[in-house]
């Protein structure tokens, strides 16, 4: 997690250095959402990258391991439930990109002894499903459930289209950051109680700072600013991948 306040005090300090203009607090709060998701979605590109090339052995510095525990922070599974209408399952609020679905499928035996076994559903496509049904050797049971996933949610199938008991794991999107103040002298004081910090790694803050400096420079039409900041990322970026 990196500190709202730390990133607001060095970027209001850059610009106060360099004599390069002032970004409100609103406007702050703006280009800090904008810097965390563009850094949250890259760690994406970059794991694609990294996993076509080979890792290293060195315990702290392997590339691929560093992106997965970042986003492992992002990792939750929720219970799904079903739209208003009953259609579909719907998918969690705070979702960013969905992962495994699961059905605990519950069984009760001849003794009265009921069983949950957590059982992975297998995704298909939706005009696949006719297909699927129509051969007793292909057909879903609730011991090799299938589903179908569209933007509204998802479909789950067993021995019939399944009605509960469906879990979803997924990545989360981070919560929205914000620097929070009172005015006092009429000048904005930070308001720790009600501000909210980047959920990001702590080592992202530097890149933070770049990026919403970049961001600051277009708002004030400083081409330089955005100039430098813009170079200085991506230097940060080649050391990175190098």
């Amino acid at each position: 997690m990196v500190n709202i306040d730390s990133v607001y005090q060095r970027v209001l300090g850059i610009l106060n250095k360099e004599q390069r203009g002032y970004v409100t607090a609103q406007e702050f709060n703006l280009f800090a959402n904008q810097a965390q998701d563009d850094l949250f979605e890259q760690y994406f590109y970059d794991i694609n990258q990294f996993g076509r090339l080979h890792g290293n052995d060195t315990e702290y510095s392997d590339m691929l391991n560093i992106l997965n525990e970042k986003i492992s922070e992002f990792e939750t599974t929720a219970l799904l439930s079903r739209d208003a209408t009953n259609t579909f399952f719907e998918l969690p609020a705070d979702i960013y990109r969905a992962g495994t679905v699961i059905y605990d499928n519950t069984t009760t035996n001849g003794f009265g002894v009921t069983t949950t076994e957590p059982i992975e559903a297998e995704r298909v496509n939706r005009n696949e499903i006719l297909y699927i049904n129509s051969s007793p050797l292909t057909r879903p049971i609730n011991t090799r459930p299938v589903y179908t996933q569209n933007t509204s949610g998802i479909n789950v199938y067993g021995n019939s289209e399944l009605d509960a008991n469906v879990r979803l794991n997924y990545i989360r999107r981070p919560a929205r950051v914000q620097w929070a103040y009172q005015i006092v002298f009429e000048e904005p004081l930070y308001d720790a109680s009600n501000s909210v910090n980047f959920e990001l790694h702590p080592s992202e803050e530097v890149e933070l700072v770049i990026k919403i400096l970049e961001l600051s420079g277009i708002l004030i039409k400083d081409l330089g600013l955005y100039q430098v900041f813009d170079k200085e990322e991506l230097e940060q970026i080649q050391q990175e991948k190098s």
